[in-house]
């Protein structure tokens, strides 16, 4: 009889063979899913036992042993401790051993839950290696005693099961009404449904993504004669199952987020129909042979791969149409690429891509190009390309951008590279460029060509923000498709006065510029909705002319018979039937208005120069939903401002010297919901406030209250406004709610009027420095309210804070200050919780956060061990993971009032958890003089040293590729638009369990020991800092830094100005108090109220009306004009002659430069007395504040931003040191110092201090002794370094007024003095002694050439590499044949056959041969030979162009039209000799 089974069950039966042990799918798990709700196990926590301790391993050689937690199906555990290299086939009979099973009876298996997901283990995987990774991936470390951990409940990261072995699949628990589209994500299958098998054949779209342990049967397969789509995502798959490669009817396959490291055994080939495949996030560093067969294949994502070029077989799908390759390492792309003729999408994004080739020119159906965050320089190939519509390169390093574009292409994404030239090519003859959306932020411009904006004449959007940019030209104007207009944070001095055209303008963003004022034509713009012009130096806006509005009517009639309705004005421009406001004066009734008083809704004016004078105008605007005009210098508002704005939604009024608020029609503001009155003179606030029936946001803080709050007939109390949703009132150092005062005689009357409780939507209420006793009734705190009532004080520190409500109803963000941390004077903790936006945020956890962290933070510090070398930093990381794992406890408990992890659980019962919520977080822990700052997320510190903005945290963008690195080894990925496993835009946080630990708690710690230059830090989350830079926040802050609480509010204000919509929180710490001999009080006494009052009298510092840049405003006043013995400083730019000549990003380098030098003249207490091109000529009252600003400069100069093509030349390039530290990048600025009596005398035109005599030429000609990087300085500057600094010396007659802060600067720089000896100067008899001094960091410029080079323009142009070389060559020759009537075609055989066919027709119009074949040889060629070839090559290619123009000038002689030159004919013309030098 034949042994043999006569039968064999299907495999969807998942009967296991007698003698196997049950196989799972992967060898390792996965990385994603959700988090494990445990509450059936967690029920039966009380009657768990503890077993006894096993061990598995070698005894001899005693290695480290890690304990694991295993728990049974009943929610008993049992703790085993095995070494790393156990595996569960050796860890299975220990196991039984211990817990009496007989695995012949009933075999058990080993499972693993990660994130609600469950997969059995395979027998040679190692369990304590699996909880190590886990736990590394998690943000644990060594010193954490990884061995132990396990030990514990690890439930929030990962949990080990042994459980018997069930036969069959889980019984069905779904109902389905359909069976076209079946979705059976995440419930942990082991086998396909039995459900499913009947309706097999009407199976279209299959998910089983998130299901570890689920077979997928071959019968099954072969049933569903239908299926399309089939998705395996998130399966832990090391190979791709084989039952797949049967079903040949599937169009799309999903296989992503795998462990898959080839296709080579998956034969997708015998899917013949396959058109999408999804490998994204595996492991793959190759494609397999068959890929060519996917004839049908159109779309391919191979991204967060581990390819480091792109494989052959890609190149061979040529209907390919959509391509995802980003987030690999590539650094080129094939050559071949061009093959894929039928692409329409390519995505790059990620990589270290610098160039396309030049085969990428046939792509000639690629639709969109995403290349964002490679190394691209040049874009000419894609842009050029016919069919193109969006190209997106950003952060990339192009620095010429041609504006040379394909006929299609609509969108252009070039922002965050470092262009500093706009090259202009005229657009395709006879029409203009199509070019819709152009995008050229956060680049190096200093100018704008007016050629470039002409040929944009289909622009609708244009940003050019974050540039040095100075004027627009006028050829704006001609963009009358224009829509957005956004160039903010430039140096823009005027906006250009045909703006007026602009009929279809409906946002212009021109904030933090330095313009004077707004143009009249501004008013002409008839579609205008929104005004921008935050951080300028406005002082005025006139009103357009009557003509003028006429005159645009009369555009806008034009254009609406050019068939474009849209740019007529939305109302009649004729004055309605009333005067504009009682304030009008001569206004006349039959005046007509301008269009934008009827379509202007958000105006944003804050932080101007404007005055009580300016807001007759702004009156006149009617349909205005947001009006901001904070930080002004508006003492007084007309009576009747508000009479016009029924439609306000939201004032900004704060920051101004406003002591009363028109009354007269703020009833009529029944739409506000938002009011800032704070930092200004109020005394008392109006009853009138009481009938703003939508008012929800009301901020009065910092103001001079001082009222009768039960006086309710005449003054507000907030019990009138019940939708208030946040209050301030904080800094109100005179105003006292109490119940003992006022006239009100009825007890319970004053009891209501001194109570918050009716306020029953408050969410913030700020009463810091408040007086609140004697019955006042002040709400308590919950999860959903936040109460202030401390002092504006922490530990004898000042510090203010900030916030605004998102759009949620819900508090996004809450901060934490713990005065007298662990009872010591000395530490205090300040720490804010939450995210900006509603996405992915949860009160509950905000609050948990903020209320738990002190005591988890206090119990981490007391468990530290400084014998093993742990400090402050340890505490905070462990407080910061440990806080993380209880949060993941507290969310996930019930209410029966039982513990987790040691954390009581909340009683009341949460109905819906939100498992993909989150928090940023950062703590400051100040102990003594030292600060500890700790972070995750976006939510970020920086503080303000003698003015220079120094971050003191990380921010954790999944971008950044330290950051998406560790994502990627964590086995999570990035998505293209920069969202971790596309889902969040944090790398790191609390909470977000489904991604752990992909996204983990680690936070980024920074130790920073104070100095006095320390003024104070800034702690802000994203709300503030994706909209402000770090040196923009220091300069507002410092322009309020006597009061914290209102720089706070400012930094705030103009968040929102500046573009933040979420919820902004701003934290302002004076650490410089701790350096004032006595601590300072902030209690309300009579002192500080006075103190207090004069400041709010006078707080507008004295501006300097001559000052036209916005920046420098910003800053200290200049001192005067230092007289009688002084210090001169001479400065000059090494070779800047030649750059200027050469080098393309010379101005916006020069700009960069004066910017830098102005600033550290502010900062280090000089004078600038003139300029001279790019030299300065400065003046000091003292010899060591001059030492000071040069040292100043030099370091400061290594850490400018400069343009590529200055850190390329030679005159720019890094240099370093024989110790390996950068001594020199960038500009190379020279300086002199001399100090001495120079006769002074102010300039007759300027106004301006000048000084001359010897003394100045000396000064002068000492400068000229210095080389470039040099400072040169005379023996009386070097007699006060000695005595004051180096203590070398006796004190001078003159070193008793050396100010301390310069002392106390050069002694952090270390001053290295070099003699030089007597040297003889140009026009001077007498030798002087010289010598070169340097900072310490920058000593190393001693034994470095730094010296002038030759008078030669060679060292200051963009030097070239061979390969540039060669591809200019292979340029020119193939201009060279274009001009002669012959074109090179690309070689379709070998290389003989080639040969053969070009030698064989002499007559063919195109060459086919190797072109390479007549460049010279250029790969040991001399720098003069390279430059003298490249002198020939330029010839050479204009001579070609000159000819082919020619010749089309030829063509167009015969295309002359009969009757004359008609305008189509001219057009093409100029666009044909623009380019000829010698015809322009």
């Amino acid at each position: 009889m034949d042994d043999s089974p006569s039968w064999t069950a299907p495999e969807s039966w998942a009967v296991e063979k007698e003698g196997e042990e049950p196989t799972p799918v992967a060898a390792e798990s996965s990385e994603e899913d959700e988090t494990v709700a445990a509450a059936g196990a967690r029920a039966k926590r009380k009657r768990r036992h503890r077993t006894t301790l096993s061990t598995i391993g070698r005894p001899t050689q005693q290695p480290t042993k890690y304990k694991i937690r295993i728990y049974r199906a009943n929610g008993t555990y049992h703790v085993v401790a095995c070494e790393l290299s156990v595996t569960v086939a050796q860890l299975i009979p220990e196991l039984n051993k211990k817990l009496s099973l007989n695995p012949d009876r009933e075999p058990h298996s080993l499972y693993l839950k990660e994130r609600g997901r469950e997969r059995v283990l395979a027998l040679t995987e190692k369990p304590a290696s699996i909880v190590r990774r886990r736990l590394e991936q998690a943000g644990y470390d060594e010193a954490d005693e990884l061995e132990l951990l396990g030990a514990d409940d690890l439930a929030f990261l990962m949990k080990f099961e042994y459980k018997s072995n069930v036969l069959g699949p889980v019984a069905d628990d779904f109902h389905v009404d359909t069976f076209d589209l079946i979705d059976l994500t995440g419930r942990s299958l082991r086998t396909v449904p039995v459900l499913l098998y009947p309706h097999a054949d009407a199976i279209v779209s299959l998910n089983l993504s998130r299901n570890p342990m689920l077979e997928i049967p071959l019968d099954f397969i072969q049933a569903c004669t239908t299926l399309r789509e089939l998705r395996l995502s998130h399966m832990a798959m090391k190979k791709v199952p084989q039952s797949i490669r049967h079903c040949t009817t599937l169009h799309r396959l999903d296989l992503s987020c795998n462990r898959i490291a080839d296709l080579d055994d998956a034969a997708l080939d015998r899917i013949p129909e396959l058109r999408s495949l999804k490998v994204q996030n595996n492991r793959m560093e190759k494609l397999p042979w068959y890929f060519p067969r996917l004839r049908h294949l159109k779309d391919l994502n191979v991204s967060n791969n581990k390819f480091r070029t792109l494989p052959a077989v890609v190149t061979q799908l040529t209907k390919l149409v959509d391509l995802d390759i980003s987030f690999n390492m590539l650094e080129k792309l094939p050559e071949d690429i061009g093959q894929l003729e039928a692409l329409e999408h390519l995505i790059i994004v990620g990589n270290q891509v610098s160039e396309f080739p030049a085969t990428c020119s046939r792509l000639t159906n690629l639709k969109m190009l995403d290349c964002r965050r490679n190394h691209i320089t040049d874009l000419a190939t894609m842009t050029a390309l016919p069919k193109v519509e969006q190209v997106f390169a950003d952060h990339n390093a192009v620095h010429a951008l041609d504006l040379s574009f394909g006929s299609s292409l609509k969108q252009l994404d070039a922002s965050h590279n470092d262009i500093t030239q706009l090259t202009v090519l005229p657009g395709p003859i006879g029409q203009p460029y199509a070019l819709t959306s152009l995008d050229i932020s956060h680049a190096k411009l200093s100018a704008l060509d007016e050629r470039a904006l002409a040929q944009l004449t289909a622009l609708e959007t244009l940003r050019i923000d974050h540039n040095t940019i100075r004027y627009i030209p006028d050829t704006l104007g001609s963009l009358t498709h224009l829509v957005h207009l956004s160039c903010s944070n430039n140096q823009l001095r005027a906006l250009p006065s045909n703006i007026g055209n602009l009929q279809r303008l409906e946002t212009l963003e021109v904030h933090n510029n330095s313009l004077g004022e707004l143009p009249a034509t501004l008013w002409n713009c008839a579609s205008l909705r929104q005004i921008n012009a935050t951080s300028n130096l406005l002082g005025s806006w006139r009103v357009a002319p009557v003509h003028n509005a006429a005159h645009t009517a009369s555009l806008a009639s034009q254009n609406a018979a050019d068939g474009d309705p849209a740019s007529l004005p939305p109302r009649s421009v004729s004055l309605p039937d009333r005067k504009v406001s009682a304030s009008s004066g001569s206004t006349s009734c039959s005046r007509a208005l301008p269009p934008i008083v009827y379509t202007l809704e958000r105006l944003y004016l804050g932080e101007n120069r404007l005055t009580d004078e300016n807001l007759q105008v702004v009156s006149l605007l009617q349909e205005l939903r947001v009006l901001n005009l904070s930080f002004n210098d508006i003492q007084e508002m007309p009576a009747s401002f508000f009479r016009n704005m029924t439609s306000l939604e939201e004032l900004y009024l704060s920051g101004n010297k406003l002591s009363a608020v028109p009354t007269e029609d703020l009833h009529r503001l029944t739409k506000l919901q938002v009011m800032f009155l704070n930092g200004n003179k109020l005394q008392t606030l109006p009853q009138e406030l009481g009938k703003l029936t939508s008012l929800t946001v009301l901020d009065v803080g910092n103001n001079i209250l001082k009222y009768n709050i039960f006086n309710w007939e005449f003054d507000w109390n907030w019990n009138f406004n019940k939708n208030l949703q946040y209050l301030n009132l904080s800094g109100n150092k005179r105003l006292e709610i109490r119940t003992d005062i006022g006239h009100i005689k009825d007890d319970e009357k004053r009891k209501v009027l001194a109570d918050f409780s009716g306020l029953t939507q408050l969410r913030v209420l700020g009463l810091i420095d408040i007086t609140a006793t004697n019955g006042a009734l002040i709400p308590d705190e919950n999860e959903d309210r936040r109460v202030r009532t401390s002092l504006s004080e922490v530990n004898g520190m000042a510090y203010g804070i900030a916030d605004t409500l998102g759009v949620t109803e819900h508090l996004n963000m809450l901060d934490l200050v713990q005065p007298n941390f662990r009872n010591s004077d000395d530490e205090a903790i300040f720490a804010m919780f939450g995210r900006s936006s509603h996405i992915g945020n949860d009160h509950h956890i905000n609050s948990y956060l903020r209320n738990r962290f002190v005591e988890v933070y206090s119990s981490e510090m007391d468990r530290l061990q400084p014998e093993k070398w742990e400090d402050i930093s340890y505490a905070l990381r462990r407080a910061f993971l440990k806080l993380n794992r209880f949060l993941h406890d507290y969310l996930y408990s019930t209410a029966t009032g039982r513990k987790m992890s040691h954390v009581s659980a909340s009683n009341a019962v949460r109905e819906i958890i939100n498992k993909r919520s989150g928090a940023s977080g950062i703590v400051l822990h100040l102990d003594g003089r030292t600060l500890w700052v700790a972070n995750v997320g976006r939510s970020l510190a920086v503080i303000s040293r003698a003015g220079e903005a120094e971050l003191l945290s990380r921010c954790h963008d999944p971008f950044d590729r330290v950051e998406t690195h560790r994502i990627r080894m964590a086995e999570g990925w990035v998505s293209p638009k920069g969202a971790v496993n596309d889902e969040i835009d944090v790398s790191r946080s609390f909470g977000f369990y489904n991604l752990l630990p992909v996204v983990n708690a680690k936070p980024d710690v920074t130790k920073r020991e104070l100095t006095e230059q320390d003024e104070f830090v800034i702690v802000g989350n994203a709300g503030l800092w994706d909209n402000v830079s770090y040196q923009t926040a220091v300069d507002i802050a410092r322009t309020e830094r006597s009061d914290p609480m209102i720089a706070a509010q400012k930094l705030r204000d103009l968040a929102i100005s500046h573009g933040a919509d979420g919820t902004t929180m701003i934290m302002v710490i004076a650490v410089a108090d701790l350096f004032k001999g006595q601590a300072r009080s902030r209690q309300p006494t009579m002192e500080s109220i006075i103190d207090t009052d004069v400041y709010l009298t006078s707080k507008r510092r004295r501006k300097d009306e001559n000052i036209n840049n916005r920046d420098l405003t910003r800053l200290d006043q200049e001192i005067p004009a230092p007289v009688g013995h002084l210090a001169l400083v001479f400065t000059d730019i090494r070779n800047s002659t030649h750059l200027w000549e050469v080098n393309a990003g010379m101005p916006t380098a020069i700009a960069m430069h004066n910017q830098l030098l102005r600033r550290q003249l502010r900062r280090c207490g000089g004078y600038e007395v003139k300029t001279e091109g790019d030299a300065f000529m400065c003046s000091f009252p003292t010899a060591l504040a001059a030492v000071w600003f040069c040292f100043s400069v030099q370091m400061q100069l290594l850490q400018v931003d400069w343009p590529l093509e200055i850190l390329e030349c030679e005159d720019g390039k890094e240099i370093y040191d024989q110790n390996g530290k950068l001594v020199a990048r960038g500009l190379s600025v020279r300086m002199g110092i001399h100090c001495g009596t120079p006769f002074c005398e102010p300039d007759p035109i300027t106004e301006r201090m000048d000084y001359f005599g010897p003394m100045v030429n000396r000064a002068a000609r000492i400068e000229g002794a210095a080389a470039g990087g040099q400072i040169m300085c005379s023996a009386d500057v070097v007699r006060e370094i000695n005595a004051r600094i180096l203590d070398t010396e006796p004190h001078t007659e003159h070193s008793h007024r050396q100010p301390s802060q310069a002392i106390d600067a050069l002694r952090g720089f270390g001053v290295v003095v070099g003699p030089v000896g007597q040297v003889k100067l140009k026009g001077l008899e007498v030798p002087e002694t010289l010598s070169l001094i340097y900072p310490r960091d920058l000593s190393g410029r001693q034994s470095i050439a730094l010296a002038q080079t030759d008078a030669s323009p060679s060292a200051s142009r963009v030097q070239f590499s061979v390969n540039q070389m060669r591809e200019m060559g292979m340029l020119c020759v193939r201009l060279e044949m274009l001009s002669s009537g012959r074109a090179l075609r690309a070689s379709t055989t070998s290389d003989s056959t080639a040969g053969a066919g070009a030698s064989g027709s002499e007559t063919s119009p195109s060459h086919n041969f190797d072109p390479k074949a007549l460049l010279p040889i250029m790969d040991k060629a001399s720098d003069a030979d390279l430059m003298f070839l490249l002198d020939s090559l330029a010839t050479r290619i204009e001579n070609a162009l000159t000819r082919i123009s020619l010749a089309r000038l030829g063509a167009l002689q015969h295309q002359l039209p009969p009757g004359g030159i008609d305008r189509e004919w001219l057009s093409q013309l100029l666009a044909v000799i623009s380019p000829l030098p010698s015809l322009v």
